[in-house]
């Protein structure tokens, strides 16, 4: 339903291909899973082992990040980073920009939302593989599910029935203009069409067959997939690889969504249930259909329902707590307030009118609005007004127990004061 642009108005079927940006993780995900199987990739290599240049600010980190890691948003450097499209040079030039990258975190001591380590993954895959990123994506996944309007760069999506993003501001509906579309593959750049999303969705639940029944990767590799890696501290959710995973009513759930240039998307497959929902906006407060379609659709079809103040983490696009009711008795904010710092922001902690706020100030010294957070859980809160309503702020510990990161729509930020 809808239209492709708000401009050149086309109904949209189920071949109108649109971007999907951080669901293109999954793919990356189970491409290396396919390397792994054909040997050519260990999960629990270094990085280093495959591109021997690799290099963050951390030495450390740089000589034992694992490629599991990198599929599992845990390298713990600061994740918002790309490089400028360069063809066929993207990726090996985006690892050799990033060698005075901001480590925020220990590699898996504090989850965070990262685009730049699925950059990285994509030039492993590059590298084992001899071609380029979207040839090897071809290779391995595409054209063996296939996937016939998949693709990988823009140039391929315009070739057919496309749907351009919009914006609403102050209530006024416009086209994004210009469309910025991501230049790396494995971290956001491939878009697709309905028909292939769902034959997509189909097969992570499957034996791993694609196409006319051909083997592509084994039903345990999949299965490995959808395996919980490591907790997303401060919440109830899970990171597998690639996919973030969640549990209603003892049913695990695997997502992931996607925003970009005007798009809001997700993808969520129940493989117990034999159910997958796909969710494909193109606008920039879609998330707020996407929460409404799936909620409901997991409630009328699957049974499921969020528990009391469960508390959900970040799955690549916005979404609201289903539930967060504030402690009887606030816990003491001491161990809260603070100055947590992420190279292109601060995130300011405070105790102000017998409550705890929460204020971003940008590098350039732009302060964002004072947004109240009321606690609903220990090192979980709500924001209460403005914006942000609804949508959840996490605290998380280091090793001795003192509360080090705060993390605001899935990106942590470290204290600095």
């Amino acid at each position: 339903m809808g239209v492709t642009s708000l401009a050149d108005p086309l109904p949209t079927i189920a071949g109108t291909v649109c971007p999907i940006a951080s669901i293109s993780k999954t793919f990356a995900a189970a491409a290396m899973l396919r390397l792994v199987e054909q040997g050519k990739v260990d999960l629990d290599a270094p990085v280093r082992r495959y591109l021997p240049q690799f290099r963050v600010r951390d030495e450390a980190v740089s000589r034992t990040v694992t490629v599991r890691q990198l599929l599992m948003h845990a390298g713990g450097w600061e994740g918002q980073v790309s490089g400028p499209d360069r063809g066929s040079e993207t990726l090996s030039n985006f690892v050799a920009s990033i060698s005075d990258l901001m480590q925020v975190a220990p590699p898996g001591a504090a989850w965070s939302f990262n685009n730049a380590g699925f950059s990285i993954a994509g030039r492993v895959i590059e590298q084992v593989t001899g071609n380029t990123i979207r040839d090897a994506m071809a290779e391995l996944l595409l054209k063996p599910l296939g996937l016939g309007c998949t693709g990988t760069h823009p140039s391929d999506f315009i070739t057919h029935r496309f749907a351009v993003g919009g914006v609403t501001r102050d209530g006024i509906a416009t086209v994004q203009r210009p469309f910025g579309a991501s230049t790396t593959v494995t971290a956001g750049g491939i878009g697709l069409c309905m028909t292939d999303l769902m034959t997509y969705a189909r097969f992570h639940p499957g034996d791993g067959s694609g196409a006319n029944g051909a083997h592509v990767v084994s039903r345990e590799s999949l299965a490995l997939m959808r395996t919980p890696q490591m907790k997303k501290q401060g919440t109830d959710d899970d990171m597998g690889l690639g996919w973030h995973l969640r549990t209603m009513g003892g049913v695990r759930t695997a997502s992931h969504g996607g925003t970009l240039g005007g798009h809001n998307w997700l993808l969520e497959i129940v493989p117990e249930r034999n159910f997958a929902i796909a969710v494909l906006t193109n606008s920039n407060v879609g998330w707020r259909v996407i929460e409404a379609v799936e909620r409901e659709a997991l409630r009328s079809y699957l049974g499921l329902t969020y528990a009391k103040n469960q508390a959900i983490a970040h799955r690549g696009v916005v979404e609201t707590l289903p539930s967060a009711t504030p402690l009887a008795k606030r816990p003491q904010a001491a161990p809260y307030v603070g100055t947590y710092a992420r190279p292109t922001n601060t995130v300011e902690v405070r105790e102000e009118n017998g409550g705890v706020v929460v204020q971003v100030v940008q590098s350039s010294g732009a302060r964002g609005a004072v947004l109240p957070i009321a606690f609903f859980g220990e090192d979980r809160a709500v924001f209460t007004a403005g914006a942000d309503l609804g949508q959840s702020v996490e605290f998380v510990h280091d090793a001795e127990g003192r509360v080090q990161w705060v993390r605001v729509t899935g990106r942590v930020a470290v204290r600095v004061k």
